[in-house]
């Protein structure tokens, strides 16, 4: 199939390699001229700009977001939407908040123009191992761009899971379990690295052996294998975590349907305080303890 991926970072461009891989025709667009010029070299047909691109393709068009949430995403499409015509359709790849892709959606379905929200997950892995996909969108729509999602996803790795919103609620909540996962691997990890009984203990060798029948054994648990393997200290990173939206929105949602998520929404806390080189609160509790008992406290 002939599509065209607007966005050619970590996810896009490898989405590009990987569809080429496949078969499909892709025109390619970023703001950036070496990115488009990578993927040119690859078999790729460029494209300068929007118009540019619209205008390498065949009608009815399909067009593949992979830009940042939010504004981009709305300064994407409004760009595009007077170039595009009824029957064309939009993806978007990246992690758009589901509110938003509902209103996005109803807005270009007056136009008729099908807006699909893939909720995308996969990585810098992606392009060898496939992408899991969590689609959103009209029936005719997702059925007619499905050689794009099974040729993106690997077996049984991709799924129509709703109309339009769907997709990215979905890879909404999944981004919220993986929050409480990754915290879950690194309150374990410290207590091993901690250890003042066992203190040498190697990470690399544990994380390893329980990747081989142990009931906590992932695909996140071999990354934390790999990483000891380069560095068992991580001495050249900083504690400092971002969080780009999904985990917010998860904890939102929960409270908004009565649904206690603690894990979650402390593991999204956990990610706050990790960007606070010193914190006040911390500091409010040692002076309350040493004000009532007297305890000891650390001058800076």
């Amino acid at each position: 199939m002939q599509l065209a991926m607007i966005g050619l970072g970590r996810m896009g461009g490898n989405m590009v390699e990987r569809l080429m891989r496949h078969g499909h025709q892709l025109v390619a667009y970023d703001r950036s001229a070496d990115a488009v010029a990578k993927y040119e070299q690859i078999g790729a047909k460029g494209a300068t700009d929007l118009r540019s691109l619209v205008g390498a393709l065949s009608a009815p068009r399909i067009v593949w977001i992979m830009v940042p949430a939010g504004d981009p995403v709305d300064q994407t499409i409004a760009e595009l939407r007077p170039m595009l015509a009824k029957g064309d359709v939009i993806i978007d790849g990246g992690n758009s908040n589901f509110h938003d892709t509902i209103r996005r959606g109803e807005a270009l379905a007056a136009s008729g123009i099908a807006f699909i929200d893939a909720g995308t997950s996969g990585g810098v892995w992606g392009l060898e191992n496939g992408y899991c996909l969590m689609v959103g969108g009209p029936d005719d729509a997702v059925k007619r761009c499905e050689p794009i999602f099974t040729a993106l996803a690997p077996e049984d790795g991709y799924a129509h899971v709703g109309p339009t919103g769907a997709g990215h609620y979905v890879k909404m909540v999944h981004n919220g379990i993986e929050y409480g996962m990754l915290q879950a691997y690194a309150e374990g990890y410290e207590i091993l690295h901690a250890s003042k009984t066992f203190p040498k203990l190697d990470l690399t060798q544990i994380a390893n052996v329980w990747q081989h029948g142990s009931v906590v054994r992932s695909w996140l648990n071999e990354l934390a294998a790999a990483a000891f393997a380069r560095d068992a200290q991580l001495s050249d990173l900083k504690g400092w975590v971002a969080d780009s939206g999904e985990g917010r929105w998860t904890v939102q949602e929960a409270i908004d349907l009565d649904v206690p998520a603690p894990i979650i929404t402390l593991s999204l806390q956990t990610r706050f305080r990790s960007r606070q080189a010193d914190s006040f609160g911390a500091k409010v509790i040692a002076a309350l303890r040493n004000e009532f008992g007297g305890h000891a406290v650390k001058k800076s």
